[in-house]
């Protein structure tokens, strides 16, 4: 008896549904549609990335509208009515088709995980999100100007048409400021403007000053003639850092150098503490007396995923050794930083004791 109960509800409720379809389908109603908001809007409309770098804006509040959307930029013009579709281009930017872990054990593993795909230096995803990819270089993309003023017809503008069945949307007027390729981070010591080298942020109208990058820790580091404390402060830069270029590399090198207050190279033995296989994510270290040298894949880091290697989405380098102290107490000196490049090529990071050089021997 029950189970008869069952099949009859069941034979009623297939139709009941047959006949909902046919009624829709007689009387031509509607089907549900999404939603798409009139309040919908992103949180600035001002995007000013620096080229040459990966850059994710992530701004739009849909406002409870129906996702997907489809979103489509439109309209690309400078301030003065001129066409801007230069940075809407496709170029060749690498992606990766097997998610990279930091637990690779070559350069060769590391490139079979990603390949170079044709894509918009400038687009918007499927999230709204808008990507300014690593091919958007100086070469491909104008910057703002380098005499720091900004005119409107400097400016790109354009239009972002969002829509879904439920309808369609514009969010108009946004403004693409890009800043020029700058090759690495921190990037304290370059004029943002020009590219050339940066004022003393104390002094920058002397030219015989310069800024620099600072190392990120540092500590325990007593001067060899002085026999105080190094330091760095407003007044005082006893350790600072270049990150360059260098010539003769196999075009993906990454060397650590360190220069005494004369310039001359510090061996890197003397840095006893170190742990020279765990700084990063590299491979073939070759140790000389001069620096200590490494193939690398760029950009360094790879991802902004965590791992062993980096802190804050940075590469970091963290040198250190041991002496005795006073009283026969053996004590660390440190320094080290955290750090970016974006472009490939063979890079030196140098650390720099300006004014006194560090003291490796015991009391």
């Amino acid at each position: 008896m029950l189970k008869n109960k069952i099949v009859y509800r069941l034979s009623y409720i297939i139709a009941f549904c047959s006949c909902l379809t046919a009624c829709n389908s007689l009387y031509d109603l509607p089907s549900d549609k999404d939603f798409i908001s009139d309040n919908l809007t992103y949180s600035t409309k001002i995007l000013e990335p620096t080229l040459g770098r990966t850059t994710v804006f992530s701004i739009l509040n849909a406002d409870n509208s129906t996702l997907p959307m489809r979103f489509e930029i439109v309209n690309p013009r400078f301030g003065d009515g001129r066409a801007a579709d230069d940075f809407l281009k496709t170029a060749s930017t690498y992606e990766w088709i097997t998610e990279y872990d930091g637990e690779e054990k070559s350069l060769e593993e590391i490139e079979a995980k990603r390949h170079l795909v044709e894509k918009p230096m400038f687009e918007v995803d499927s999230n709204g999100r808008f990507i300014l990819w690593a091919s958007a270089t100086n070469d491909r993309i104008l910057p703002r100007p380098s005499d720091t003023t900004l005119k409107t017809q400097d400016i790109r503008f354009f239009d972002l048409k969002l829509s879904n069945s439920g309808g369609i949307q514009y969010v108009k007027d946004f403004q693409f400021i890009p800043w020029r390729e700058i090759d690495y981070s921190p990037e304290t010591d370059v004029n943002i403007y020009t590219g050339g080298v940066a004022p003393d942020p104390n002094s920058p109208k002397d030219p015989r000053k310069r800024a620099y990058i600072l190392p990120t820790s540092m500590g325990n580091l007593v001067g060899e003639q002085t026999n105080v404390d190094l330091v760095n402060n407003n007044d005082k830069k006893d350790l600072v850092v270049y990150i360059r270029k260098f010539e003769g590399g196999n075009g993906h090198n990454l060397r650590l150098k360190f220069l005494d207050k004369d310039s001359i190279p510090i061996d890197p033995a003397n840095f006893n503490e170190t742990r020279w296989d765990q700084l990063l994510h590299a491979f073939n270290r070759v140790t000389t007396s001069e620096y200590v040298q490494y193939d690398v894949a760029y950009p360094v880091p790879l991802t902004s995923r965590s791992s062993f290697y980096t802190v804050g989405g940075n590469a970091k380098v963290d040198i250190s050794y041991s002496r005795k102290g006073w009283g026969g107490v053996r004590t660390t000196g440190f320094f080290g930083l955290q750090f970016k490049i974006f472009k490939a090529g063979d890079w030196e990071v140098v650390f720099h004791f300006r004014n006194d050089n560090p003291k490796f021997d015991d009391e």
